[in-house]
């Protein structure tokens, strides 16, 4: 017999693509690694851990958020399997990102005025 295996891994994969704009061009990086700039497409394997997310551009402050997540729905075809639970654990395709398009606003870092 076949046990049902790990069903979110199968159906829905184990990375989420997401798209963070801005109104800026920024420089976007999750849990410390450039993965790309604002508008553009990003890939992000799907975990259990929170992903921070940091943008920065020339002249903006700095923002950091974290990825929000949700249940995976397609996990619960899992039900009979232990096994299958773990394997979508570990692979992080129990849970997914949402949203998956995130708009953000920079703001501009304070000027000091000579006097």
């Amino acid at each position: 017999m076949i046990l049902t295996q790990s069903c979110a891994t199968l159906f829905t994969g184990t990375k989420d693509t997401i798209v963070i704009n801005s109104d800026q061009k920024a420089k976007i990086e999750i849990d410390g690694i450039q993965v790309g700039h604002t508008g553009e497409s990003i890939r992000v394997k799907r975990s259990l851990n929170d992903k921070v997310v940091t943008l920065k551009a020339d002249g903006y402050e700095t923002k950091t958020f974290e990825l929000q997540k949700a249940f995976n729905v397609v996990s619960v075809l899992n039900f009979l399997s232990p096994l299958a639970w773990g394997i979508d654990a570990l692979t992080g395709a129990v849970m997914k990102y949402e949203p998956k398009v995130y708009n953000m606003e920079l703001d501009a870092k304070p000027t000091t005025q000579k006097q």
